[in-house]
């Protein structure tokens, strides 16, 4: 995660200028001997490059990575704020959930953590008037969207870097604060992530745990959600999340229709992947409205359709 040191250096170089360590610490008021650390480590995560200065001194600048052109519209559009001073690894986690309106009991769930740490991760927020409340709720206001865009990219950024520690070739094709959801393309990264306390199969791949085994075109996804149980919703969800085809979804209702999993519970899981609509539209065709007229009419099997893919597998 991006730390307050991290996020100083970033700002101190976001006009493009180049500076050594020394420069650095005379900027943001950390010591040298923390920048050696914090630099290396920036270094290492691509937002930062290096090259030698005059007296073969080492300096840095700043990368065009998404993280790094996230801030500097965030500064260019919102630059009267020492972002530096309000951001932390805690406050990014918590914006992430502020593009709509929610309670802070839902953040703190949603992270595991408590509702005090949610309150103290938006208090700097709170103090510069940057939330709008709603009754018990509250989302960032209209006018930083910048500081969602911002904080989205440093998350993605974290689980983009950890996979690819162990996997080089995964993409993220969803996350949130604690979780995401990747593909790989290599037999060898399957086999890295297969063994990684900390990833779980999921997608079409996990079909099989429940009786129910397709041929995978490719790797598998993983899921990285740590102490975290991967419930039969979202692996339905992450099966429409990774393609959202006729052929999936009638996997996936294939799977509700196996474990009889509840629409409520479903529809739960759905909220945070976007899929309310897709699951509202899967439940009408599996209570029998298969003539429905919906936005989803192309990729929902008709009742002849499912009834002989419910037979291939033998599922009542």
């Amino acid at each position: 995660m991006l730390t307050k040191a991290g996020l100083a250096v970033i700002d101190a170089l976001s006009t493009g200028r180049e500076a050594t360590a020394a420069d650095l610490a005379m900027d943001t008021e950390y010591s040298q001997t923390h920048l050696y650390d914090v630099l290396d480590k920036l270094l290492e995560s691509g937002l930062l490059a290096e090259h030698r200065g005059p007296n073969n001194q080492r300096e840095v600048s700043l990368t065009d990575h998404p993280v790094v052109e996230a801030y500097r519209t965030l500064r260019s559009e919102l630059g009267h704020v020492e972002w530096p001073d309000l951001l932390s690894p805690a406050t990014f986690r918590v914006c992430w959930y502020l593009d709509e309106p929610r309670r802070v009991s839902a953040i703190a769930e949603r992270l595991g953590i408590t509702r005090q740490a949610v309150h103290k991760a938006l208090s700097p927020l709170k103090h510069r008037a940057m939330l709008s409340p709603s009754g018990p709720e509250y989302a960032l206001s209209e006018d930083l969207s910048p500081l969602l865009t911002f904080a989205r990219a440093v998350i993605r950024h974290e689980h983009r870097s950890r996979v690819r520690g162990l996997a080089p070739s995964a993409t993220v094709e969803w996350c949130d604060s604690k979780r995401a959801l990747v593909r790989v393309q290599t037999a060898e990264d399957t086999e890295a992530l297969e063994a990684a306390t900390d990833w779980q199969l999921t997608g079409l791949a996990r079909f099989v745990e429940y009786g129910l085994q397709f041929f995978l075109a490719g790797e598998p996804a993983f899921w990285y959600a740590p102490d975290e149980e991967l419930t039969p919703a979202n692996v339905v969800c992450h099966t429409l999340v990774l393609d959202r085809g006729s052929r999936r979804v009638s996997y996936a209702m294939l799977l509700i229709e196996t474990l009889d999993i509840d629409q409520e519970t479903l529809t739960e899981a759905a909220q945070w992947y976007s899929l309310e609509s897709t699951v509202a539209a899967m439940y009408r065709t599996l209570h029998g409205e298969f003539d429905t007229t919906d936005d989803l009419p192309a990729v929902l099997p008709s009742e002849a359709e499912f009834r002989a893919l419910k037979d291939q597998y033998g599922v009542a």
